[in-house]
């Protein structure tokens, strides 16, 4: 027990007699499974018999001969001291309600044969089943094998599969539950790899002690011996763990940290023993644990019963294991995680999982690189702009990069093109992130105004102001949960976000809402996802980046791993109640700021607005270029939605037309 931790006092030692004479705890009984198995057999045995003695009429002599006599009895089956028969209807209602159609009767051979040789019985129309003479020993048997069947069924099926510790737990509780890729079968190298040429790069010494392990011993270095890889979903971490083994040409053992953990305690640690045995056997060879903190938490607070939790099991067991490495055994154990900061500082220690590398999400030179892998597997058009894809998507992950591309070689196979095209990638792009266009959907004509307007403050202040990102379009047809959007096509990524960068991102936040309020007369919920946004970059303004003068440069953000604890309650505070109404009026004075600064650019600007919220009404979307030549004060000519929708009908009447004349001289002929 770790130094300063209580107890739990419903912990109970489970060693001898200590010296304060406490008596150790009576040792409870627990039935194993051969038990139960016999409690089960024996109740469902005793149930059938007594099911069977209750369908049996037990009768006297006289009884049966009366009822012989009368008619009553349909066949019986005489046995050495016994007769079972059975009744017919007449003998059935002669019992009354409770009569039972089978009867049996006790009877002494010595008395009552001659009574049964006489012929009675078939002169009363009772038809005799006879039945050869059993033994002993196939009564024996006729007992015994039904029991031996069952048992023999329970041993093959159970039995047999008994295998590694785990508590004896039944069948392969206890085995390693990992997918084992053989050197042939990974194919996966760093050609497939793009976006994370660091983490590339700072996994090669790995690569090169797994090929040629004599090169580091010659000067007494020790390779790493765990590699974690820390990244948001979808960056590629397994992935390059994949890369790695098929760069190395070696074995590649992957598990997931949730496949350890079942509901029978010790079962994990005796999986990750069979885990690093089999590795071990295997090496050269790596083994992969992803998403490593279902296992890996810290250990305290967080595990509920303290050092018998399941969890903390399993992760003592992969502490041991990797300490048990020698330098001779090649054996690279890779773990990745989003949640770095919640993993046991044993875990992450020298010795065990020495290098960290970090595989963030990808730049802009990193997602045109991904982009152009994944595009290597569909037919691209010549004139389809990456580039441009790549700007628009920052903060995505190779996961949403892989989707675009996906998603865009779908609309192209549906749309009858031969290629993708640029349209279908922006198209994908936007589906992704937002949702696919409702077009299909009939929306109330003020409910269109209202929208027109609100996308079109938007695009007007994004466009007007020099510290926002530049506009890329504007649409009011909905996606998703919402009923139009405006899309910006940053320049850059940025690595800092600078106070007129945000101030500019709160008031392209307010210009919807503003333009509702100006051409509408009324307001409208449609505001609801800006007003949110606007709030959290306001506190994170506040709050984390010291970007008030008032509170100076104090960081109020609670610390991110007292939220996992089991005793941080929501919503508590590291700081006063008067500190948190002057974060308050720290908050409201940003976004005040902000929406008087968008209400003062559109008020000077109030006929440009409402010439782009009437394009919008015509033609729906409307790109950059758009905006400007609106802004420069120049008409917009362009086929609106109804025109290509009656362009597209006339040319699928026209296909139908001369499909019909081709099909009618063929007909005469």
């Amino acid at each position: 027990m770790n130094k300063g931790q209580k107890r739990n006092p419903t912990q109970r030692r489970s060693g001898p007699q200590g010296k304060g004479g406490k008596k150790p705890p009576l040792p409870r009984y627990r039935h194993s499974p051969f038990g139960w198995l016999l409690i089960a057999f024996v109740i469902v045995t005793v149930m059938i018999m007594f099911r069977q003695l209750q369908s049996v009429n037990k009768i006297r002599w006289d009884e049966f001969v009366k009822h012989v006599e009368n008619g009553h009895v349909d066949s019986v089956t005489i046995k050495e001291r016994e007769i079972i028969g059975k009744f017919n209807e007449e003998g059935i209602a002669s019992q009354g309600d409770k009569g039972k159609a089978s009867f049996l009767v006790y009877y002494n051979p010595e008395v009552h044969k001659q009574w049964l040789g006489s012929g009675v019985l078939k002169a009363n129309g009772v038809k005799e089943d006879s039945e050869p003479p059993r033994t002993w020993i196939l009564n024996l048997i006729s007992m015994i094998l039904p029991i031996l069947i069952l048992v023999g069924i329970f041993y093959f099926l159970f039995v047999r599969n008994l295998r590694g510790g785990a508590g004896g737990m039944l069948m392969s509780f206890g085995r390693s539950k990992h997918r084992l890729q053989s050197k042939d079968r990974v194919k996966v190298t760093f050609k497939d790899v793009a976006g994370v040429e660091e983490a590339k790069e700072e996994v090669a010494e790995i690569i090169e002690f797994l090929k040629n392990p004599k090169k580091f011993q010659r000067l007494g270095g020790r390779i790493p011996r765990g590699v974690l890889l820390i990244g948001p979903p979808g960056c590629g971490k397994t992935l390059l763990a994949k890369a790695i083994a098929g760069q190395a040409d070696v074995p590649f053992f992957s598990i997931s940290g949730s496949d350890f953990v079942e509901m029978f305690v010790g079962v994990g640690a005796s999986r990750v023993r069979d885990l690093f045995r089999q590795a071990k056997e295997n090496s050269p060879c790596i083994i992969f644990l992803d998403e490593v903190d279902a296992i890996g938490r810290k250990r305290g607070a967080a595990f509920i019963g303290g050092g018998h939790d399941e969890r903390e099991q399993t992760l003592n067991a992969i502490l041991v294991e990797m300490d048990g490495f020698d330098t001779n055994d090649q054996v690279i154990v890779i773990a990745a995680t989003n949640r770095a900061d919640i993993l046991d500082h044993a875990l992450t220690r020298p010795g065990r999982f020495d290098r960290q590398i970090s595989v963030p999400l990808p730049d802009l030179k990193g997602r045109l690189e991904i982009l152009k892998v994944h595009a290597k597997k569909v037919k691209l058009s010549p004139d389809a702009n990456l580039e441009r894809v790549a700007r628009g998507t920052p903060m995505f992950s190779g996961a949403d990069l892989a989707a675009i591309i996906n998603e865009a070689a779908l609309a192209a196979t549906m749309g009858n093109k031969d290629f993708v095209e640029t349209a279908d990638l922006e198209e994908a792009r936007d589906k992704v992130r937002w949702g696919r266009a409702r077009k299909s959907r009939v929306i109330d004509e003020h409910d269109k105004k209202i929208t027109a307007y609100h996308e079109a403050g938007h695009a007007f202040v994004q466009s007007m102001l020099k510290d926002a990102d530049p506009l890329h379009k504007v649409s009011i047809i909905p996606r998703g949960p919402y009923g139009g959007v405006t899309f910006a096509l940053p320049e850059k990524d940025r690595m800092h976000y600078t106070k007129r960068y945000c101030m500019a991102l709160l008031e392209v936040c307010f210009g919807g809402r503003i333009a509702e309020e100006m051409f509408c007369d009324d307001i409208s919920s449609g505001a609801q996802a800006d007003i949110q946004q606007a709030t959290n970059i306001a506190k994170q303004m506040i709050l984390t980046w010291g970007m008030s003068e008032k509170l100076g440069l104090i960081s109020y953000e609670p610390d991110a791993g007292l939220k996992d604890l089991i005793y941080a309650l929501p919503g508590e505070k590291e700081y006063s109640e008067k500190t948190a109404e002057a974060i308050d009026n720290e908050v409201k004075k940003l976004i005040d700021e902000a929406y008087k600064k968008a209400k003062e650019l559109i008020e000077a600007n109030k006929d440009k607005l409402e010439q782009i919220a009437k394009a919008l009404l015509k033609y729906e979307t409307l790109d950059a270029e758009d905006v400007k030549l609106i802004l420069e004060g120049g008409e917009l000519y362009k086929p609106t939605v109804s025109d290509l929708l009656a362009a597209e009908q006339a040319k699928t009447k026209q296909a139908k037309t001369e499909q019909k004349q081709q099909q009618e001289p063929q007909a005469g002929q």
